[in-house]
């Protein structure tokens, strides 16, 4: 089978999720699995390992994390003489699309796809493959194939899959708290983009329910890794250092043991973004301790009220003490986060974070104190929201990229003079193509194809104006039914609309208890989890 993954081999290099399928599967002894790097899908790619052509291999298996990657594929397959549209393709090879997309919303890749693996690849990916294998084996034509697999566990095939498939996912036991299979990059060295780092997944899921987030709703429950499998991981590998990746590394009860456990053992480790409550002194003095030089927070919201609307749990004051610690603790460089494009946001809440950034300027001199040596650069990051399925905002219109760029410039203003701040912002071009991506149904691939004729999205984007309106500039309705409700990933849509209208008032709600989905039921997941097939 051919493993593909959008982007050059660097970037796939240091990618977990494709890295986690190829170790499932070339563990397998009846597989032959081999990597495909695509770059930007221009020419015929050959194996990584073997040189071999993309065509002699029956499964082409795409890990696909981002809506962008579309293009890169479907290029790709072009080029390799494979037809795009699965509607061409009606004996082998078979396209199976797996990744954070098929269980987001595949609808609009659905047309290019012969199948997606909806969930978790150590839950049941193996099996399929190995399914697949004797049926190429023993002859059997790819559609006869289709059929005969169409309702198994974690597998959707357009037009033939009974209709909403269950994400599938790899619990351990009864325990739905726990991380029973951690990622771990299975590939280090100059190429990869982390090129000394073994890359460690800490947690899956995060309990907090911001309502923007799609990785807290489609990777619920959230769970926490073990210690020891951590450790038996690392001394496995013995890497020159390691990186921690989780979406709530803070909440993760193990992590300061762990880290000390690192630093025993002399192996340099790095953090993706922290939490400032969860940034506690005695936390922040050991990163130091340790030569880490650059802390991460997320502000989120503009005002205290989008806060509060995007469900972001952040007390101001707690924050601009961490602002002061990282300052007197010797951080060097402190990165703030930032979304713009609320449905809900209007001028006030902008005149609310001038203020609030003057409060952290201030917090960041009195933790200078009377030291002059040391100076706290703070680099503000603001990316446009993008109101992604699965998750309350779902129903949300986008806004639109004048008013985005607006916003850029009033961030722009106010940052200006501020000593030691800097601003960088994405691309709200490329914030609303996402959004056509992630939000679209199957019409939505007429885009890529589009993009692969025109030479590139922007000539796309004009010539897809009137869809991207109708895809992005308006709420939807309270009983639409969505492009990606094809698939079901346990959260139920009354929890969802709940919280899109308590968001409209920036109300709270509570985040997923430390017992797991036994304490709580609010969302559906308890229910969901009890009825989940065996694998």
């Amino acid at each position: 089978m051919a493993l593909l993954i959008p982007g050059d081999e660097g970037m796939g290099l240091s990618a977990l999720g494709w890295q986690v399928v190829h170790r499932l599967l070339s563990q397998e002894p009846e597989m032959a699995v081999e990597r495909f790097f695509l770059g930007k899908g221009f020419h015929a790619p050959t194996s990584h390992d073997s040189g071999k052509d993309l065509q002699l291999f029956p499964l082409m298996a795409a890990s696909v994390s981002f809506e962008e990657d579309f293009l890169p594929l479907l290029r790709t397959l072009a080029a390799a003489g494979v037809p795009p549209m699965r509607a061409e393709r009606p004996d082998y090879p078979l396209v199976l699309v797996g990744g954070p997309v098929a269980f987001i919303n595949p609808a609009p890749l659905a047309p290019l796809a012969d199948a997606f693996w909806v969930g978790e690849a150590e839950a049941g990916l193996t099996e399929f493959c190995l399914v697949m294998k004797r049926a190429v084996f023993e002859g059997v034509p790819k559609q006869d194939f289709l059929e005969a697999v169409k309702n198994m566990p974690g597998l959707y095939v357009p037009g033939r899959t009974k209709t909403p498939v269950r994400r599938v996912v790899a619990l351990d036991g009864t325990d739905t708290t726990l991380l029973s299979c951690p990622a771990a990059s299975g590939f280090t060295g100059p190429q990869a983009a982390f090129p000394d780092a073994l890359l460690l997944e800490i947690n899956r899921g995060c309990p907090h329910a911001c309502r923007f987030c799609a990785a807290g709703f489609v990777y619920r429950p959230p769970r926490h890794a073990r210690m020891d499998e951590l450790v038996a991981l690392v001394e496995a590998a013995n890497p020159p250092k390691v990186g921690l990746v989780g979406t709530a590394l803070t909440d993760w009860p193990d992590l300061l043991p762990f880290l000390h456990w690192l630093a025993a053992r002399k192996t340099k480790f790095s953090l993706s973004s922290l939490r400032a409550d969860g940034l506690s002194e005695e936390l922040l003095a050991f990163l130091r301790q340790c030569g880490i030089r650059t802390i991460t927070l997320a502000l989120e919201g503009a005002s205290e009220r989008l806060r509060r609307a995007a469900n972001k749990k952040l007390d101001s004051e707690v924050f601009l003490q961490a602002v002061e610690r990282c300052a007197r603790l010797g951080v060097n460089h402190l990165r703030l986060y930032l979304i713009l494009g609320w449905p809900f946001e209007g001028p006030e809440d902008y005149d609310e974070l001038e203020t609030f950034l003057g409060r952290i300027i201030a917090a960041r001199d009195a933790g200078h104190g009377a030291k002059t040596r040391e100076f706290m650069r703070i680099t503000l990051g603001a990316s446009s929201l993008v109101p992604k399925p699965f998750t309350p905002l779902q129903w949300a219109p986008m806004m639109g990229e004048e008013k985005l760029i607006a916003a850029q410039k009033r961030l722009t203003d106010m940052t200006r003079k501020l000593r030691g701040v800097a601003l960088s912002v994405d691309a709200p071009f490329q914030a609303r193509l996402q959004g056509v991506l992630s939000r679209g149904g199957e019409d939505a691939f007429r885009l890529v194809q589009l993009a692969a004729a025109e030479g590139g999205w922007k000539k796309a984007m004009r010539r897809y104006e009137a869809e991207t309106a109708e895809i992005l500039d308006r709420e939807r309705g309270a009983d639409e039914v969505f492009p990606w409700e094809v698939i079901d990933i346990g959260v139920t849509r009354t929890s969802l609309r709940r919280e899109y209208e308590r968001a409209a008032r920036a109300l709270h709600s509570p985040s997923c208890p430390a017992g797991g989905c036994k304490d709580c039921g609010l969302c559906g997941m308890d229910a969901w989890l009890k009825l989940a097939p065996a694998l």
